[in-house]
């Protein structure tokens, strides 16, 4: 047993979080008249971490990363290719091999990022096309593998040179998803493929044979991009995948009217579609309470970190919940504690998780913060003093 001595569980009273193994066991008030050698008893000669009242939060769950795809770790590379996705595209493309991209090294100094900024469970995209096939996936696994159960990750198969006009990449996706990928992706079907109903059509088909999910960038504004959330509701209902799509970035939801908008939310709410988001500066954010009200789902991610499309990235999801947060004016007490748990126990269902939260049961995932409460946590983002994954201290500086 793991005691995690005077903490303030989402600020409440002190308390201490007992783990046993990967779970959180008990949350019991803390005394401030037991002793530390008291405690360790009580432990069963087990550790005992004194956090002198520090903020309790669930860990940081990243729902929408590229581990794959960063040079994290390797002297700085300057960006040297067009502007637009097909020009970041071709650049990756012609770059990525030079820099042993993927590879392990570099995935494993991704995820310590990811671990040293409170995320110890993710959902990455994972690039699969002609070029590496299934070798970012094996990549991927074997970096997280190395942090012994400590750090967990999902795995959407990723085609980010397009489905339709690469030929080959269809049977890839169906091969990634017997291999357990379990999401299949796809990218802006009518701008890459320029064929949204054939993009679609192969990969909701791929995900309803093989039983995984789908996860798909869209980043096509406004009606264009309404138009594809319409084809890809069409398909969820179709295809019996109702709890199982997510739509990744959907800059369109924000631009539209708002009854045009209110239209597509009731939609999604009834089929239980979600959306992750990466709070990007340059474009409208997803309007919290039209999605609260309606029933919608939402997950923040860091997007890729210092990789072949951009510098920009530190790991930090909780910075991007501060981005998101501040783009969109949020400023109450109970929106700035909403986002929050955005970042954290809501974002769950994300992962593949029924609870992520400090209760007893829930898996041991938990960050402390030298912070008054969460939303003095999210408006200031300070260091993550102590990161614990399944029950195993990843990080600290107490």
């Amino acid at each position: 047993m793991t005691i995690i001595r005077n903490v303030r569980p989402w600020g409440g009273p002190p308390s201490d979080i007992h783990l046993t193994d990967t779970q959180i066991t008990a949350i019991a008030p803390h005394d401030p008249a037991t002793a530390v050698g008291q405690d360790a008893g009580a432990a069963a000669d087990g550790d005992v971490i004194d956090c002198g009242g520090r903020l309790a939060l669930p860990s940081i769950v990243n729902t929408h990363a590229h581990v794959d795809k960063s040079w994290q770790g390797l002297p700085w590379q300057s960006y040297g290719g067009e502007g637009g996705t097909d020009g970041r595209i071709r650049h990756e493309r012609a770059r990525r091999d030079e820099l042993g991209i993927p590879g392990v090294e570099i995935t494993t100094a991704v995820l310590r990022e990811f671990v040293r900024h409170g995320t110890t469970v993710m959902r990455t995209h994972v690039d699969v096309d002609l070029g590496v096939a299934q070798r970012g996936i094996d990549v991927v696994r074997e970096a997280v593998a190395s942090f012994n159960g400590a750090v967990e990750a999902q795995i959407v198969a990723f085609p980010q040179d397009g489905v339709l006009r690469r030929e080959g990449v269809l049977d890839l996706l169906a091969e990634s998803a017997r291999a357990g990928a379990e999401y299949i992706g796809g990218l802006d079907p009518a701008t890459i493929d320029r064929d949204p109903v054939g993009q679609l059509d192969g990969i909701f088909a791929i995900a309803a044979e093989h039983g995984c999910g789908i996860d798909i960038h869209l980043h096509d504004p406004a009606e264009l991009g309404a138009f594809q959330f319409e084809l890809i509701l069409e398909r969820t209902a179709r295809y019996g995948l109702a709890g199982r799509v997510n739509v990744a970035h959907g800059f369109a939801i924000a631009q539209l009217p708002a009854s045009r908008r209110a239209d597509l939310l009731a939609a999604m709410a009834e089929l239980d579609v979600t959306m992750t988001t990466v709070a990007p500066m340059r474009v409208p954010q997803l309007p919290l309470h039209e999605f609260d009200d309606a029933g919608v789902a939402f997950g923040f991610g860091t997007d890729g970190i210092r990789d072949l499309w951009s510098p920009y990235g530190t790991g930090d999801t909780l910075g991007i919940a501060w981005q998101y947060g501040r783009a969109a004016g949020i400023v109450r007490d109970e929106d700035l504690l909403r986002v929050v748990r955005i970042a954290t126990s809501a974002a769950a269902r994300f992962v593949g998780r029924d609870v992520h939260d400090l209760v007893p049961g829930s898996r041991a995932d938990l960050i402390l913060l030298d912070a008054e409460n969460p939303m003095d946590a999210l408006v200031r983002t300070p260091p993550r003093d102590l990161v614990i994954g399944g029950g195993r201290v990843l990080h600290s500086s107490l």
